[in-house]
């Protein structure tokens, strides 16, 4: 009796194990997820030749908001848009695009979508229309755009530079034909396309932007 008595003492003694923390609830999971989900797609530039500033370029969004008939795509400071399509991925069925301004989408009230925030009143905007997602299900979009912008992308003496932000996990870069990569801010996986480009492709694991900063030069004739 003396030994459980003293046993027993030295297990009172001893501090007591801090709680578990309790499992997230499945709503605050999904609140986490849901953010970097709608982000969940992939952009592929393919560069013209750098004294155009122009660039092609296609992106990729999943849309499952229920309700949702529309895709807003804010075309950055510094970039203008043209020739902007769209189709879904799903059934290949092409989609109605429009350009319009900020303004405009903020007088008739559209000014939610996949941006964050308001779109600014002065920004050029690519509206894509499809019909409404239904509750439970989703719609895959695939979105091309020529992209022309000279403080992104231009000539600086022999040497191609590309210099853009991307906050998409996926991000790839085609570089014209006839060019070789000299550098690369970023680490990217370096591959040539079946028709002799050079492709970086870029993952982003981060909630914000990575700043990519790639030169080339011109691959030498004959």
């Amino acid at each position: 009796m003396r030994a459980l008595g003293c046993a027993l003492a030295l297990l009172a003694a001893l501090p007591l194990r801090a709680q578990a923390p309790a499992a997230p609830a499945p709503a605050a999971e999904e609140n986490r997820l849901s953010e970097r989900a709608h982000q969940d797609r992939e952009i592929v530039y393919f560069l013209r030749e750098p004294e155009t500033h122009a660039f092609d370029l296609y992106h990729d969004y999943t849309e499952s908001r229920p309700g949702v008939d529309r895709y807003l795509n804010v075309v950055r400071k510094g970039s203008s848009a043209s020739a902007p399509s769209a189709h879904v991925l799903d059934t290949g069925e092409t989609l109605q695009v429009e350009k319009v301004l900020g303004k405009d989408l903020l007088a008739a009230g559209l000014h939610t979508g996949e941006e964050a925030g308001e779109v600014p009143a002065d920004s050029e905007v690519v509206l894509i229309h499809f019909p409404p997602v239904p509750q439970g299900g989703s719609v895959r979009l695939r979105i091309a755009e020529t992209y022309t912008d000279p403080k992104s992308y231009r000539l600086d003496g022999d040497d191609l530079v590309f210099d853009r932000t991307f906050g998409r996990p996926r991000n790839a870069v085609v570089l014209p034909a006839g060019w070789y990569l000299t550098a690369s801010s970023i680490p990217a996986m370096v591959s040539e396309t079946p028709d002799g480009r050079i492709r970086l492709d870029f993952v982003n694991p981060r909630p914000d932007e990575i700043a990519v900063l790639i030169k080339a030069k011109r691959r030498p004739s004959g």
